[in-house]
């Protein structure tokens, strides 16, 4: 499974999650249920599924049993298993559902599976649809550019990766949250603190100064991993401390010229919408 990530069906935001196996979207069901029953309650909308959940078994109902769990994120933040679906799936649980918006989002679940095997086809679509989502919330042309050239720099390194013994999400994760530590002196979590983030995606709220390093990070670990045929976890992680050093090198030399931080509190949050949190110093792990 790739990440999470969110979907809008009108006013109402939909979690999902891309199975690359079976190259399927696997939907919230209570998220879809919202929509249906015009809630904007989370837990009267999860009530109205548990309840419609026991009537579709009790008629011996496929829909229910065909339902996975996985665990998709909260409000909170945290990770939840949540009662998921694939669009054909979905597709036959609207209909258990009287509601208006029924034809609505049958047509718009269509469209994302054929937005997913376009973006298949043709790479680029998606690309197109990010810059455009940017440039929406007033991103500069010169941000937005240097967002994807380091969103193509990570997407070589998380390549390498796959391809030498590197599969767990929690690994990936790992090795990130080592070559940021390494350039930025700071952890992600850290680096989200100091922005005030919570669940929004740290990169997305990142200075042209932060997305260079960063890619200069990923840029050098992936090279040093080539050179030395970096394979499993232990390998990895020293390439990614390596690479990391390279652009904390790089980084200090900068702040020592310049005088100003390449980290910083900056966002794209609406303006009141966050306050700065605290940096808090995380424990070591034993």
């Amino acid at each position: 499974m790739n990440k999470n990530s969110l979907a809008v069906f009108e006013d109402y935001n939909i979690r999902r999650i891309y199975d690359e196996e079976s190259e399927k979207w696997y939907f919230s069901v209570v998220d879809i249920i919202q929509v249906l029953i015009q809630q904007p309650d989370y837990q009267t909308a999860r009530k109205y599924w548990n309840k419609l959940k026991e009537r579709l078994k009790k008629e011996g109902s496929q829909s229910v049993t065909n339902c996975h769990r996985l665990k998709l994120e909260a409000a909170d933040g945290k990770k939840y298993l949540t009662d998921v679906a694939d669009p054909e799936m979905l597709l036959r649980l609207i209909q258990s559902v009287p509601s208006p918006k029924a034809e609505p989002i049958k047509l718009w679940l269509a469209k994302v599976g054929y937005e997913r095997m376009q973006d298949m086809a043709d790479p680029a679509r998606s690309l197109d649809r990010a810059r455009e989502f940017w440039q929406q919330h007033g991103r500069s042309e010169k941000w937005i550019q240097q967002r994807m050239m380091g969103q193509e720099t990570r997407n070589k390194l998380t390549d390498y990766w796959k391809d030498h013994e590197i599969k767990k999400e929690d690994e990936f994760a790992i090795l990130t949250n080592i070559i940021h530590q390494e350039w930025a002196d700071v952890s992600i979590k850290q680096h989200k603190q100091i922005k005030g983030l919570k669940t929004q995606n740290l990169r997305d709220h990142m200075s042209e100064a932060e997305l260079i390093f960063t890619a200069l990070a990923e840029l050098s670990t992936r090279q040093i991993a080539e050179t030395m045929n970096a394979t499993g976890m232990d390998e990895n992680k020293d390439a990614g401390k390596n690479g990391g050093g390279i652009a904390k090198k790089a980084r200090r030399e900068l702040e020592s010229k310049t005088g100003k931080k390449v980290i910083t509190g900056e966002n794209f949050l609406p303006p009141g919408s966050k306050k700065m949190l605290p940096l808090k110093p995380e424990g070591k792990k034993r």
